[in-house]
Parts: C-alpha cells; structure tokens; sequence
C-alpha cells in the first residue's frame, strides 16, 4: 500500500495533520485527570474513590449485608469488572483488601474471612479462597440509595447505571483517611476517631462560626488504627488550618525489669501506622550486627491472637532509654505522616481545610436529607391520594360495586367511576385491586387512621423541607444515632513534642579516659576497664608499645561521653568535638590519628584537652612553654567552629604546652622539667583577650622549660611525678605565694633516681590518679596511699617501670557518677607501710630573682573578633 501523496487525499480519507506537541499536551492531560478524577483521589463527600464505591454499590446490590452469609471474593470481583469497573481484577480485589484490614482502616468497611494479609507484610489469599461481606458501618454510607438521594450515570457500556456518589451517612473521608498518588499530585488524609469527628460535626452545625481552637479541641489529632504515640500538634494544627502538615508517630514501648535474669527488657506493643512488623524486626537484627546499636541481646516476636509484642532484651548494664532512643532514629518505630487533605469537589482536586472538609460532608448531608425528604413526601402524598379514593369507595360501596358490576371491562369502570365520584386513574385502579377484606369496618378503620397518620407525616416533611433549622435537626439525630451505634474510645496517645534527636541522645552517659598520644592518636576508652589497684602495682596495658614508632602518650583525660571537649594546639589555637565523636578503643589500642577528626594547620599538635562543659562564669589559663601565661574569660571558647579558632598570640621559638580552668580566685602552680616551681595568685594575670600573647609566668633557667600548671586553692594537695615512676604528694602550703614572673622554689629533687619533672596533679580526698607510661601501660592508683612529703623530700614509688621504660604522663580526676555505679575487681585498702624517703626534708632553695616581677611585652589587639580567612590561609 503507498502513502498518498496529496495532502487533499489525506484530508478526503478523513485523516487530520496536528502538531506532535499539541496531540502530546491533549491527550497527557486527558490521562492525567481521568486518573485525578476515576482513580486515585476520593471525593470531598463519601470519602470513596471509584473502586471502592462500586465494590460496596455491587454489594449492596447482591444483597451482601452484615446480616447475611459469607460470599466468596471472587463473585464481587466479576461483578465489578463486569458492570462497573474495567480495569485488572487486582485493582479491585486489593481495594477489597484494603477495607477488610483492620490495621489499615479504622472502621473496616467489609468483613473478611480466611487469610486477609497481616501487619508482618503478609499478602492476602487469593480471591478464590477468601469470603467476604459488608459490616454494618457500610451500610450506613449506601443508606438511602434508593430514594433519589444521588445521581446515577451509564455505566461504561451503558448496559446499566451506577451512582456517582454515595449517599454515607458517614464522614468516612476523615474517619477513615485515604492516600493516593495521581499524575501531578497526591492526597494523604490520616484516619481519625469517629466520636471526635462527629462531635466537630455537632459543633460546626449548632454554631458556624466556632473557633479554630475550639473545633481542634473536638478533633485534636488523627486516630490510627493501630494506636501509637502522637509527639506533638503543631504540624497537626498547621495541617488542619492549611491543609498540609506532618506528625511524628511513635510506635508504644514498654520497659520491662525481669528480677530473676537482673536484665530489663523493651516491649513493643503498638507500631506506627502502616509500619511492616517483619521488616522492623529484621532492621533491629541488623543493627545490631552492623554494630550501629550495641545494648541489644536478643529480639523475639511473641505476638499472638490477645495482641502485638515484640520482646528487646537489653545487655546488663546498658541504658533502656539510650537503646530506644536508638531505635526512634534508625528505625521506623518511629516515623513521620505527611498530611495533604486533597480530595475532588465536583470533579476538582482541592486541598482542604479541616472546617472545610466538615462543611463540605454537612452540605452533602442537607442536600441528601433534602432529597430523601422530597423523595418521602412524594411517596406519603401517593399513598394519602389513593387512600382517599379508598375511602369514598367504601362509603359508597353499593353504588360503586354496581358501576363495577355493570363494566364491560377494566377501562369502562375507570372511567365511570371518575366520572360518578371525580376519582382519578391511580384511585380507581386501586378501588378495583381491593380485597374484599377491606370492606370490614375494623379495615376501614385502620385506613382513617393510616391516613390521619399520612397527614402527619407529610406536615413533618414539608416542614423539613420549608425550615433549614428543621432540616438541620434530621442531620443531627442521625449523627448522634451513628456516633451511638460505632464511635470508640481513642487508641493513639497524643503526647508533648520530642526534639529531634541528636547523636547525642544516642549515647549513653558514661565516664571514659579520653587518651592522646605525642604523635596525636587519640582514644576513649571507658573508665570502669581500669580498675582500682594499689601503688607499686605492675599496671595494666592501656595501649601497645609505642617503642618502634617513637611514640609517648602525653595526655589523659578523664570526662563524660556527653562533654565538649576543647583541643588546645600548640600553635596557639583551640578546636572543639564532642566526646562521643572520639572513636572508641579497646584498652590496648592505639587509636586514630587526630588529623583525621580536626581540621588542623600542617604541623600543628594538640598539646592539651580540656572540657568544656561548664565554662560559664569562669577562666581558661594558659602557658606556653616560656612561661608565658595568659587568662582568658571562658565564654570567649563557646561554639567554636570546626576550623578552629585563635587562643592566643604566641612570639618565636614559643608554643602553647598547657591550659587549665580557673574561677577567678584560685592560686596558680607552676611546675618545670628541673624540679623548679612557683606559686602566685591568678589575678596577678589580667584577664585579655583571644588575641593577646600574656605576660611572663615563671622564669625559667637554661634548657628548663614548663611541664605543667594546676589552678589550686587553699586546702589542696599537689602530686609531683617523675619520668622514673617516683612522686610525692605536698600541701599547697608549702609553695609559699610569690609574684609572677620569678624563679619560684624546689618541688622535688630532680637526678638520676627521680629524672625530670613530667608532671603535676592536684589531688583531693576523693581523687583518683592515672599513670601511663612511654610503652602504654596504665596504672589507676589511689592518692591516700601516697604520703605527704615535704618540698625536698624524694618522694616514693609510684608505679614499678620496665627496664628502659620512663613515666609519660599524670592526670587526676574524681569519681563521677557513672564511675561509682561500678564494682571494682580489687576493693580499695589503705596500704600503711610507705617507702622510707631516702632524704630529709630541706631548706628551699629560693633564687635571688625570685621575685623579679618582668612582665613580657602584651600582644592585645583591638579587635578581638575572630580571625577567619587569614587563620585559614595559613
């Protein structure tokens, strides 16, 4: 066959040339709003898309009713395809799926026996299996249907008619909720209590102007199905003014304390709407392997016929409520439902409002009781018309009987009688269909009195009719009959709102021994690893040998997994991360290199850490190597970005070595490598700025340099350690207060028994004392057990050092909370034999210049905001 080559010849063949993109346009949005429109959104009035209002019209049709037996699916499903619906037999079938589950609607509107699907995922039986019928509420929405109530169509083959909406004496758009996902747009409407809906209905009809407030305060927040924790109103309330809104949904979990086992188990009882129980289960289990959350011990599914139960156990010692909140975040036990209140008015997808949507259900309530009652007044008027005929035969019944008798035919009667007595074609027709039984005077009784009773009946209609107040009134005796029949008690708790969970919120509070090595590898590692021993024990091994790599550990500090901690560099800058943000390592690890967590300068250390939990009101200190000191309020270190920020301004050959926390009226303690140290009052140091260099803190002498500083008050106790394992423990009393800026006093003899100063701790009653050496082997000691020794004196063992092994590291802490719940291993005794002190306390030792007060030249800007671009170029 040849194309034509004419375009007249195409024309005359009756085809039409269009523009590719015009035919495009055309027929895209034919399809778009017949799938609007016939497929996926419900309408505003009954609340029912298309399928499902066939499958409840073939029903009520086929006389399925709550009262009758079962039918199979399949004979419902026929005869939707058949006359109604010509689509997939699994469009229909999973819409008949949909209202059975009682898990997915909150008032089911079919009764299903067999397999029906469960909240596990499982898929409902095939059609042929399963039986169904209508349940009584879905009655209530085809009410009226056959009293001219709706409008009714052709159906797609014009073989018969269908109605267009259904009557529904429901509000089952807002009762039941709906979701659907059209070519453009979507329509996710929650489900909500029955009582509380018609209660707003009550309310908007007696008075139409109520409030917001107080129609929220009828309906307050959706109703699922399967119950669950509503955490807040406000997306609620927004959704319910504006149309679109969200909710967060908790599933609702039990704490259980089993006594014999000592362990505590989480129970899940309710999940949140539309949540898969299998799948959460198996997302749990993977949690747990993937080691994302590590409290759970086992999880069972217990659920039976009496209810849902899904059983958490949780490992001794873990806390339930870090585990659930756990759960919340990486789980759909807890989970967010869009709100878009979308439905079709006369065919157009609008977005409603919560008042709106109940004035649109009450409009289509009047205009059915309008028609049910015109439709009602008709027949009453029918039936009081040939009643009245009746009545005027029977009392001339010997007269009519001979008209009767004297006919040819039906007709002739007929007419004869309308013309004796004016009796119209109806009455005469029903004059001659009487039974002769009617003739009795006790039958015609009762028809004066039926008639006497029409009369009534039609006064009452017309006045439904004429008087909007009457007709409002029908509407409510039908809202309160439906709310007596079907309304139940709320199942989903509304409870305050919940913040967004944190990763803080994540993490249980712990205390941990946060470690960082020279060579910046850092670790946290939890406090209770470390048990409680006595001085001159052997230690434990709190990290691999650093020997090969050079390696010392140069800090340790003791604090809670919910701190900030503030990374000090010597660079003379300050970064801050949480503790949790610290990866966790085993005792004998080495940790992870610092520069992978910090964005740090190249060649820039972290030389100091400190919490920075509780800064308000008080001073960070800090002192350079030189002994330069500088005092800085501690606000000036609060939310601290993540490329650092300046600490102070340091000179050549100078770099930051230690910092601490002040008050405001503390003694400072300055303690160096060679066994020097002074002792003088922390306001001798003004308070500066960020920016600032300081003033001169101790002088040191040659190839002496500064090794640590404590911040102490009147009743404290300095811990002097030495690179061989040896210290003392000396009253602060005993540093006698000097000015700043001199040569200061002995702390403790500095030789080939002792070696170097390496550090100083402040020490209390409740103290407890980490000693780590350069191979990673830790010792926590108590310091009663270390005597109080004079300045001079040579101090005792501290822990017993390897062969060419040196002491690195001191740090001091007191029990905190977690550390007490805490059983140690080896109780705590006083040791009473002490190592004799192999030299007797001395004179000290006190330098001419000690108390030279030179004060280093300040480096204060005036502009102390801090610097970005150039601190990050470099």
């Amino acid at each position: 066959m040849s194309l034509p080559s004419d375009k007249t010849e195409v024309v005359k063949r009756g085809v039409q040339e269009v523009l590719i993109e015009e035919e495009l346009k055309s027929s895209f949005l034919d399809y778009a709003m017949s799938v609007v429109v016939s497929r996926a959104i419900p309408d505003v009035r009954d609340g029912l898309k298309p399928v499902h209002r066939r499958v409840l019209y073939t029903m009520h049709q086929l006389g399925f009713f709550h009262n009758r037996p079962y039918h199979k699916s399949v004979r419902i499903v026929g005869d939707v395809l058949g006359r109604f619906h010509p689509h997939g037999d699994q469009a229909v079938y999973q819409a008949m799926v949909g209202m059975v589950q009682d898990f997915s609607k909150r008032y089911p509107l079919l009764d299903g026996q067999g397999n029906w699907g469960s909240v596990d995922g499982d898929n409902a039986a095939a059609m042929r299996y399963t039986e169904v019928k209508m349940q009584k509420i879905a009655q209530e929405i085809l009410a009226d249907i056959s009293k001219e109530t709706v409008q009714f169509v052709p159906n797609f083959d014009e073989s018969t008619q269908e109605p267009v909406i259904l009557p529904s004496r429901l509000p089952n758009l807002l009762i039941n909720g709906t979701s659907g996902i059209a070519v453009g747009m979507a329509t996710a409407i929650p489900p909500h209590n029955l009582g509380e809906v018609i209660e707003a209905c009550l309310a908007l009809l007696k008075n139409p102007e109520l409030s917001d407030e107080q129609l929220f305060d009828k309906v307050p927040a959706p109703d699922f199905p399967t119950g669950g924790i509503i955490c807040g109103r406000a997306g609620i309330v927004r959704a319910y003014k504006t149309g679109r809104g969200n909710l967060i949904l908790r599933g609702v979990v039990v704490e259980e304390e089993e006594v014999k086992k000592g362990s505590t188990r989480l129970v899940i009882t309710q999940l949140p709407y539309q949540v898969n129980k299998a799948e959460l289960i198996i997302k749990i289990a993977e949690l747990v392997r993937n080691k994302v959350v590590e409290g759970i011990a086992n999880i069972r599914d217990e659920s039976d016929k009496r209810g849902m139960r899904v059983v958490i156990e949780i490992k001794r010692g873990e806390i339930p409520s870090v585990i659930l909140n756990q759960l919340y975040k990486y789980t759909s036990l807890q989970t967010t439902v869009s709100i878009l209140m979308l439905a079709l008015l006369d065919n157009k997808p609008v977005i409603f409002s919560l008042r709106r949507l109940i004035q649109e259900f009450l409009y289509h309530r009047r205009k059915v009781v309008y028609k049910r009652t015109e439709y009602d007044l008709k027949k009453a008027r029918a039936k009081e018309h040939i009643l009245a005929g009746i009545i005027i035969a029977l009392e001339n019944i010997d007269a009519v009987i001979a008209i009767i008798k004297k006919a040819d035919e039906a007709q002739d009667a007929i007419i004869a009688l309308n013309q004796k007595y004016l009796l119209s074609e109806e009455q005469a027709k029903a004059i001659l269909d009487m039974r002769l039984q009617r003739l009795t005077g006790l039958e015609q009784g009762k028809l004066r009195e039926e008639i006497k009773e029409l009369k009534t009946l039609i006064s009452t209609l017309q006045l439904i009719l004429n008087d909007t107040a009457s007709l409002d009134k029908e509407i409510v005796k039908e809202l309160e009959e439906i709310k007596e029949s079907y309304a139940d008690k709320r199942r989903s708790r509304i409870e305050g709102p919940v913040d967004i969970l944190s990763d803080l919120d994540l993490i249980p509070e712990e205390d941990v021994v946060v470690t960082l090595t020279k060579k910046g590898y850092i670790k946290r590692v939890p406090l209770k690893t470390y048990e409680l021993q006595h001085r001159g024990g052997k230690g434990k091994m709190g990290m691999i040998s650093l020997d090969e790599s050079d390696d010392i550990v140069q800090d340790i500090f003791v604090t809670s997994t919910h701190s900030e901690l503030l990374f000090f560099t010597n660079f003379g800058r300050v970064y801050c991360m949480s503790v949790f943000e610290i990866p966790e390592g085993s005792r004998i690890a080495k940790g992870r290199a610092i520069v992978n967590l910090l964005k740090m300068l190249e060649g820039e250390t972290v030389v100091k850490l400190l919490d920075a939990s509780d800064l308000t009101g008080k001073f960070v200190v800090m002192l350079t190597k030189n002994g330069v000191i500088k005092r800085t309020t501690g606000d000036a270190f609060v939310k601290i970005r993540c490329t650092g920020i300046r600490a102070l301004s340091l000179r050549e050959q100078d770099e930051l070595v230690f910092c601490t926390i002040s008050s405001g009226e503390d003694s400072i303690v300055i303690a160096t490598a060679k066994g020097q140290g002074i002792r003088f009052h922390e306001k001798e140091v003004r308070q500066m700025g960020r920016q600032a260099a300081g003033v001169r803190g101790i002088k040191l002498k040659e190839k002496d340099f500064v090794v640590g500083m404590e911040v102490a008050n009147q009743d404290t106790e300095i811990l002097v350690s030495t690179a061989k394992g040896y210290g003392k423990r000396t009253h602060i009393s005993d540093f006698r207060v000097a000015h700043r800026g001199g040569v200061g006093v002995r702390t403790i003899p500095t030789g080939d028994r002792n070696g170097d100063v390496i550090g100083i701790a402040q020490v209390g009653a409740d103290s407890q004392i980490l000693l780590i050496d350069n191979a990673g082997k830790i010792i926590r000691i108590s310091p009663q057990e270390i005597r109080t020794l004079g300045r001079q004196a040579q101090g005792v063992r501290l822990i017993r050092l390897d062969d060419d092994q040196l002491l690195s590291s001191i740090a001091s802490f007191q029990e905190l909370h977690t550390a007490q719940a805490v059983a140690s291993d080896t109780p705590y005794k006083p040791v009473l034999k002490q190592e004799a002190s192999e030299f007797d306390e001395g004179e000290d030792i006190i330098d001419e210049d000690m108390l030279e007060d030179e004060v280093i030249e300040e480096v204060e800007l005036e502009d102390e905001e801090e610097i970005e671009e150039e601190e990050s170029e470099e």
